[in-house]
């Protein structure tokens, strides 16, 4: 079980550095994705110890961060 733990959360910071890597300047609402979902699967393991909860965790937290650096990017834009 701890194998897969480790599995989802370099899964996440890989996925986390793609979408960093995809502009030469990220937007608040990628890097909040990125972010997000890191934070939110190392929550979601802690919380629940189990790997749905490490992915549930990890999906929750990329939504929430995406909507909250979506914001932010609304903000700049004005």
């Amino acid at each position: 079980m701890n194998k897969v733990r480790v599995a989802v959360v370099s899964l996440a910071c890989v996925v986390t550095f793609g979408v960093a890597g995809c502009s030469s300047s990220p937007t608040n609402q990628q890097i909040g994705t990125g972010v997000g979902a890191v934070a939110g699967g190392v929550v979601g393991d802690a919380v629940f110890g189990s790997t749905l909860g490490t992915v549930g965790g990890a999906a929750a937290g990329a939504v929430l961060g995406n909507q909250i650096g979506k914001d932010r990017d609304d903000r700049r834009r004005y």
